[in-house]
């Protein structure tokens, strides 16, 4: 029998990584002659460098970055196992993470770190750089990143602009005479699973500059200054991006690779399930397990248990997912080439103990699932 492995993190308690272990552990302990294929996946969010390195026999590099704030922090980034390809998380860098609440402020916080990693990548000679934007403290529309890779941001008076979304206000023009030529010769693939567009009510500032402290006043302040950005960027690229879906992820960085690589914006998990070879080894298998920490109506909408179930549905590969807990309208994803869903907790106890033991319940929840397939097995052979 050969089963596939292809779990999401289980957020707060078990990354991807973990829970393929335990996912195995309990497959083996009712199949030991089970041919077991471990595929940690993430939509390009916390946990896709971890995820993709994994998953290729990769390695994971640590560097020291400027973070939101403007301070030094330590930070890493992915090459994947081919040697050609770097996986960068830009949470890892310029997330919200690594902001303490009481200083939450997007007018004030930068993407140069994430560009310092993407340099990083270019100075490894690595031709194709995957980017995950999720989980972003950052309001400035790519600029830090930009400045990062040798653009300059200029006031009226020809000076560079400090760091921070709300100075995008005073920009004036845009030099990229210094960008970093190698990124034309660079593939660069997004991960990015939100169509906001740059600005506007449902733009980066007023959709998800709150969650980065954002007040109403400081949201319209915001908002002007990426708009203003916008088309002085338009200007100096001849490109127009801000209406395009996803040019207001992560505070607008979705609009700044766009205007300043030849980026391109995909889901994260089709992005990840790509990088580690999923239809190669799932065409092949018997049953797929995957998985998450919570499966409600969010996961239809193309979380990564259903990119996983789509790909194995094309080569009739029943798929299970083993999910931390089921919430309001789990039974959407059985619409979207899920076969059958099971929480991994077996009876009523508290979240703070479902966290602690999410290894074990995890690893049990797979037994479980084995010994029913295991009966369905021998009522198969029964009847014939």
């Amino acid at each position: 029998m050969r089963i596939v492995i292809a779990p999401d993190s289980y957020k707060g308690s078990l990354s991807a990584v973990s829970v393929t272990a335990a996912m195995e552990k309990g497959i083996l302990s009712v199949f030991p002659a089970a041919e077991v294929h471990k595929i940690p996946i993430a939509d390009g969010g916390e946990g896709t460098v971890e995820a993709l390195t994994a998953a290729t026999g990769g390695q994971i590099i640590r560097e020291t970055v400027i973070g939101p704030l403007g301070d030094q922090v330590n930070s890493f980034w992915g090459i994947v196992g081919d040697s050609e390809t770097a996986v960068i998380e830009m949470a890892a860098a310029s997330g919200l993470t690594l902001v303490a609440e009481d200083k939450r402020d997007p007018r004030i916080t930068t993407t140069y770190g994430t560009g310092q990693l993407i340099k990083a990548a270019l100075d490894r000679g690595l031709k194709k750089i995957i980017i995950g934007i999720g989980g972003s403290a950052t309001n400035d529309g790519g600029v830090g990143l930009a400045q990062a890779l040798g653009a300059k941001f200029l006031d009226a008076a020809g000076q560079p602009l400090p760091q921070g979304g709300a100075a995008l206000a005073n920009l004036a023009s845009i030099d990229l005479s210094g960008l970093d030529p190698r990124l034309a010769e660079t593939v660069i693939l997004v991960a990015c699973d939100v169509d906001n567009p740059l600005c506007g009510p449902k733009g980066a500032s007023a959709v998800y500059g709150p969650q980065k402290g954002a007040t109403p006043e400081m949201i319209g302040q915001l908002d002007k200054a990426l708009e203003k950005f916008a088309h002085i960027a338009q200007e100096a690229t001849g490109k127009s991006v801000s209406a395009c879906p996803g040019a207001g992820a992560a505070g607008g960085l979705g609009a700044g690779l766009l205007f300043f690589t030849d980026a391109k914006l995909k889901p994260g998990v089709e992005i990840v399930l790509e990088a580690t070879g999923f239809v190669d080894i799932v065409k092949n298998a018997d049953l797929v397990i995957t998985g998450e920490g919570r499966t409600d109506f969010q996961t239809a909408y193309g979380k990564a248990p259903v990119g996983v179930a789509k790909i194995a549905k094309q080569y009739n590969v029943p798929t299970v997912c083993l999910s931390g807990g089921l919430g309001k309208d789990h039974e959407d994803v059985l619409e979207q080439g899920i076969d059958g869903l099971m929480s991994i907790v077996p009876l009523p106890m508290p979240l703070e103990e479902c966290i602690q033991s999410a290894g074990e319940l995890v690893e049990q929840a797979a037994a479980r699932l084995c010994r029913i397939l295991r009966i369905g097995m021998t009522i198969q052979t029964q009847l014939k």
